[in-house]
């Protein structure tokens, strides 16, 4: 079929298929759709199965020894203050993340290709209290700089399909081997594991297929949403966690960590609690924080998160996306605790 098909032809084409083999042939031309499965359809599927026999959120010990920087403590107002993280996300679930680092001080250096722009407003959305810079993975003076940024780094957070950057020595084992005592975060669809592993996903296909869609369909059967992107959200934060959680250990033993956490895995975690049948969504009350720019005001949601005696807003909101250089932001202090 090319380019010049009409959505009738392509509806007309649609009907004559299962959803079962246009999910699995779409996902072997690499295009993104899923079947609406039962919750109990997905619970029987080999990719949930495989997911049942993992952790929540998944910390693996790595070998090698680091002898720590200074960093921040319990103690400190920003108890994050001198942690470096590459932030190598997009969209919402890994960005929600690093902006959660970022919140509690952590320099947060965010790397895209600048042949893949992110849109403007999704970028302010996420990326409150971080630097952007634009790095091209495939020429090799950017490659090189982006090493020497890892050598710097305590902390690097992805948000690919796995395997999808081993191709440029960003796999977990190479990393660790090159620099030990690395934290790893990853954040996919579908998990590190599994036959659907290295599929494409997002949120509200990950919805569809694990029965979230179903359960909140209107009268007439139409699979219905979350009133957000709740997966995306829930994986962010939960991410942010396990790296801080992993930082932690890493202060006491010196060894490296990878932490991953997947939106399907959020999903079946979600509906394994006790739920209420759909109501009405709203009203909601949210709370927003404003801030001049360069380019007007931006009014952006308000930290969801706080501890006692530590930060109450993002240090910075509405910096532009790429606007920066890939270097670090201040110079590394040399002492150790």
């Amino acid at each position: 079929m090319d380019g010049s098909a009409t959505a009738e032809t392509v509806a007309h084409a649609i009907s004559r298929r299962s959803a079962l083999d246009l999910e699995d042939e779409a996902a072997d031309s690499g295009a993104v759709i899923s079947a609406v499965r039962s919750p109990s359809s997905w619970r029987g599927h080999p990719q949930a199965q495989t997911l049942e026999t993992e952790p929540f959120i998944n910390l693996v010990q790595q070998g090698g020894e680091l002898a720590l920087h200074s960093l921040g403590s319990a103690d400190s107002y920003a108890p994050l203050e001198g942690v470096r993280v590459l932030d190598l996300t997009r969209v919402i679930a890994g960005p929600v993340a690093t902006r959660s680092l970022a919140f509690f001080g952590a320099d947060i250096l965010r790397i895209d290709s600048p042949g893949m722009p992110e849109l403007p407003w999704q970028y302010l959305d996420t990326g409150q209290g971080k630097r952007s810079a634009l790095l091209d993975l495939g020429y090799k003076p950017d490659r090189d700089r982006l090493e020497q940024l890892l050598t710097d780094a305590d902390v690097i957070v992805t948000g690919y399909r796995p395997n999808s950057l081993d191709q440029f020595g960003l796999s977990p084992v190479e990393l660790h081997n090159r620099h030990p005592g690395l934290v790893i975060g990853r954040v996919s669809a579908w998990g590190q594991n599994g036959p659907w592993a290295e599929r494409r996903g997002f949120d509200s296909i990950v919805q569809a297929a694990s029965g979230i869609a179903q359960i909140h369909a209107d009268a007439t059967g139409r699979p219905g949403a979350l009133p957000a992107q709740a997966l995306d959200h829930s994986a962010g934060y939960l991410l942010a966690a396990g790296i801080m959680s992993a930082l932690r250990r890493r202060h006491l033993d010196g060894h490296g960590w990878t932490v991953d956490i997947s939106l399907a895995r959020v999903a079946q975690e979600l509906l394994a609690q006790p739920h209420s049948p759909p109501t009405e969504a709203g009203p909601y009350e949210i709370h927003t924080v404003n801030a001049e720019t360069p380019e007007g005001t931006v009014t952006c949601v308000a930290p969801a998160i706080s501890i006692s005696g530590g930060p109450n807003r993002y240090r910075c909101i509405g910096r532009p996306w790429g606007a920066d250089q890939p270097e670090w932001a201040e110079p590394r202090s040399t002492s150790s605790e």
